[in-house]
């Protein structure tokens, strides 16, 4: 076969003293969309395959697009759907009084606020695994008849720097829209670790930012529409002390 890239002349010479008849046709050249195509194709591999990893990480996606990454993964029980209340609550009598204010305020916030009141803009449950922590939180939604947010500490922790604090503002905007309501975060050792202990890098760093966004907007979580923020850790002494 003739090759453009080495000199066939003596070959071609020897075909035509021998009577050989050459036919000869100009290479197929491809198409411009091919083309394009080609070249294109493996950033367009990346970014699918960049785009399914982000969808997993979602959580296999759920009909949740890519903007929802940094929405918040609180599970939200209506006050309907919350039964708990103090009576299935035993053998913590004096973390019940302690959150039967709570109750009340969240009951009628307009009573507080007549006479001048301020209630606790978040209220820490420290004890053992199993000690009912949770159950007592949602006893106080159940009582004051409230939406109930739960999520884990953990749910606001991302390898991607800034996630972790959009859900934080995610979930404080849903509890605001919702109120009066009570936010419960589970282990929140996870997120809460006392900062500047370790060096701050990498994911030290996202989990950082996600406590100062944390702290940033318990400090503005507008109480007198009836807002909570109830929390539980068995290790309050790594917390931070904000």
């Amino acid at each position: 076969p003739y090759t453009p890239e080495t000199d066939n002349r003596a070959l071609i010479g020897d075909l035509l003293e021998n009577g050989v008849v050459i036919d000869a046709k100009p290479p197929e050249q491809q198409g411009l969309l091919m083309q394009i195509f080609i070249s294109w194709f493996p950033m367009l591999l990346l970014i699918g395959v960049w785009i399914f990893f982000m969808r997993q990480m979602q959580g296999g996606g759920g009909g949740r697009g890519a903007l929802s990454f940094g929405k918040s993964r609180a599970r939200l029980l209506g006050e309907d759907q919350v039964s708990v209340t103090f009576s299935d609550v035993a053998g913590v009598e004096e973390a019940k009084e302690e959150v039967v204010e709570i109750v009340d305020f969240l009951k009628d916030p307009g009573k507080f606020q007549r006479l001048g009141g301020k209630i606790q803009k978040g209220v820490l449950l420290v004890g053992e695994p199993g000690t009912g922590k949770t159950l007592l939180a949602k006893a106080v939604a159940g009582e004051a008849k409230v939406p109930f947010f739960s999520l884990s500490g953990s749910d606001f922790v991302e390898m991607f720097v800034g996630v972790g604090a959009a859900r934080v503002r995610d979930l404080f905007a849903q509890a605001q829209a919702h109120a009066p309501s009570i936010i419960f975060i589970d282990e929140l050792d996870a997120l809460g670790k006392a900062r500047g202990v370790t060096p701050v890098m990498g994911g030290h760093d996202e989990r950082e930012q996600t406590l100062n966004q944390l702290l940033a907007e318990m400090d503005g979580f507008d109480t007198q529409k009836g807002g909570i923020l109830m929390a539980a850790t068995n290790r309050p002494e790594i917390l931070d002390p904000a």
